[in-house]
């Protein structure tokens, strides 16, 4: 007993970081693998069922900076999947990346978490993918996905794309320059309608693919490339399904990877108004930044209802729907997906 603790007592004062000993015993990772995580840096573009679990895996993990951005709030419909909440998140209405930050500093305060409160465009994305080694999909629509392949194409930066409804899921790891782009066998980029907010998805599908995202990043990561998987796996943890199917080569013809248009980057005058699919939710991008304060005192005389936190600020109103607005002035009109209503509501209590 004495000798084994003297062993970890002086394992401890040559600086060996008992916090991943474990991990650094399986081989392929050992302490150089573990340098290597120590000194990369992530993001990971939402915040919500995969990239909670995503985020926790490359905290846990120590990777040395991991940077995640989300654009909306906790709600009670999250907590069945979106391992990073609880209720007292859904309480106090914080944004996610602000309620996923704040569990993450308590779990490795020795990673440099970086959490952006934020709606990821073409305006924003360079600056985003700054710095970093590894792209991790956590998002929830192919508009989405697809600014952010072919940011990450024209970077340069390997992209792990995932995705999950119903019980069904898929991955792979998409790296410039080695493998095709999303788009090379995802072409057009239009959904069947099915989201997990229209037909649902259980939990376990979503550990899964995300755990696929994970493990490949970190193979990446620590320099294992001879042991990343090149394929696209598809499962159905319900019906015992599973394909794997080989990336093989580009697209020829794609406009992202081998014509270099990027398309998603080409958009410079993007709507500012967009259908949240399934939420009955419509988003509307303000002009500038908003004073919640402010707002709050030229609200509570309309409204039923007014509360604020330090990240936003929601608003019930007369009309059945609601507002919530955020500090980089966007704002949510909830209760509908009728843009032309919502952009109504929108003028009536904000302005045009």
């Amino acid at each position: 007993m004495e000798e084994h603790q003297g062993q970890r007592e002086e394992q401890e004062q040559q600086g060996r970081p008992e916090r991943y000993s474990r991990q650094m015993l399986f081989a392929p990772i050992g302490e150089s693998g573990q340098h290597e995580l120590s000194e990369s840096a992530v993001l990971i573009i939402g915040m919500g069922a995969l990239g909670t679990v995503l985020a926790n895996h490359m905290v846990r993990a120590g990777v040395g900076r991991v940077r995640f951005v989300d654009r909306d709030y906790v709600e009670k419909s999250n907590l069945q999947r979106q391992m990073l909440f609880d209720e007292e998140d859904v309480e106090r209405g914080y944004p996610k990346a602000i309620a996923a930050e704040k569990k993450l500093r308590r779990i490795n305060s020795e990673v440099r978490i970086e959490a952006i409160v934020a709606d990821v465009t073409v305006h924003n994305i360079d600056e985003l993918l700054d710095g970093i080694d590894l792209v991790l999909d956590g998002t929830d629509n192919f508009e989405t996905r697809f600014l952010l392949n072919d940011a990450c194409f024209r970077k340069g930066i390997p992209f792990a794309y995932g995705g999950a409804v119903s019980s069904r899921g898929m991955s792979a790891i998409l790296v410039p320059g080695q493998t095709p782009c999303l788009r090379c066998f995802l072409s057009s980029g239009e959904s069947s309608g099915q989201t997990c907010d229209t037909i649902g998805v259980i939990s376990p599908v979503v550990d899964i693919v995300a755990s696929y995202q994970a493990a490949e990043a970190l193979k990446f990561l620590v320099g294992a490339h001879e042991a990343r998987r090149h394929s696209l796996v598809t499962f159905d943890v319900w019906n015992n399904h599973y394909f794997e199917m080989k990336l093989g080569e580009p697209n020829q013809q794609c406009a992202c990877c081998q014509m270099k248009q990027y398309p998603a980057l080409q958009i410079t005058e993007r709507d500012s108004t967009v259908s949240l699919c399934g939420r009955s939710t419509v988003q509307i991008s303000g002009r500038g930044p908003l004073s919640l304060e402010q707002w709050r005192k030229r609200l509570e005389p309309a409204a039923v209802k007014v509360e604020m936190n330090a990240y936003l600020l929601k608003a019930e109103l007369p009309e059945g729907e609601r507002l919530v607005l955020f500090p980089d002035g966007r704002v949510l009109v909830q209760g509908t997906e009728d843009i032309v209503r919502a952009k109504s509501i929108y003028a009536r209590y904000i302005g045009s």
